[in-house]
């Protein structure tokens, strides 16, 4: 909603607003010591070290005060199942379908992530064998989580023809159903395994990355054990799991859709 900060967007009239004494309040507000951490990774010597405390010095620097703890917003949530925004020259529709689903602090996001993987996180992933390479209603169908603060947004996200819009949901649906109702077979849990390992090594594999894992971990107020705690969840999580997972969260009843396009 509107009043919640995820749900605003600029618009050419904010842009007006900026004046310089509002960027130096800003900055004054902001950039400061007791607002700054430095990270480095790769090959660090004692000189690197000495360097950066030369430049950067030991004393405090800014108007230091304290740093405002994160104050979270409830969102305002819509008793529409279905949205649609007329594009009238539009020449493909876009879809987005979601509902809140579990944070990164919670227990169960880890495996979820592997659950959404197999629905529509990967190329061999559920969506795309069905609606892209089955049925050739789009060239791209995706399933992710987005964490926000306090909560996570499970996203369904595509491009496609108008004319195909009702049959690209009623899939969605139908994918959903299996998940509820079947196993998902050992083969197709593996290829998933092999894929979320293969990218979680890609992700992590320079000094750069890994500077930015553990940023990650310190703005998010994760734990040490955060990123051993994925490559477990991957490696142990079952078909079981994967049922009972999709029947917990991804629930028909609170997808919302939202459609941009022209109408058919």
């Amino acid at each position: 909603g509107e009043v919640h900060p995820f749900g605003r967007f600029a618009v050419e009239s904010d842009y007006r607003k900026i004046t310089s004494e509002v960027l130096r309040a800003f900055y004054r507000q902001h950039y400061h010591s007791g607002n700054c951490k430095v990270y480095v990774s790769g090959k660090v010597t004692p000189e690197i070290v000495a360097c950066i405390e030369g430049h950067l010095g030991d004393a405090p620097w800014g108007e230091v005060k304290p740093v405002q703890p994160l104050q979270l917003i409830e969102p305002c949530t819509t008793t529409q199942k279905h949205v649609f925004v007329e594009k009238a020259d539009a020449l493909q529709s876009s879809l987005k379908m979601g509902c809140f689903v579990v944070d990164r602090l919670h227990p169960d996001f880890l495996k979820t992530r592997a659950m959404v993987t197999l629905f529509g996180g990967y190329f061999g992933s559920r969506l795309m064998s069905n609606i892209r390479e089955d049925k050739g209603y789009t060239y791209g169908i995706g399933a992710g989580v987005v964490n926000c603060p306090g909560s996570g947004v499970l996203a369904i996200t595509t491009e496609a023809d108008n004319q195909y819009m009702d049959a690209i949901i009623r899939e969605v649906y139908h994918e959903i159903d299996r998940l509820h109702n079947d196993l998902a077979p050992r083969e197709e849990l593996e290829m998933v395994r092999s894929y979320m390992l293969g990218d979680f090594c890609r992700s992590y594999e320079g000094p750069f990355s890994l500077s930015e894992a553990w940023i990650y971990t310190e703005t998010a107020d994760l734990d040490d054990g955060f990123f051993e705690r994925q490559v477990d969840s991957i490696r142990s999580v079952t078909s079981e799991e994967i049922r009972t997972l999709a029947q917990r969260y991804l629930c028909k009843e609170k997808l919302i859709e939202v459609v941009a396009g022209k109408k058919v």
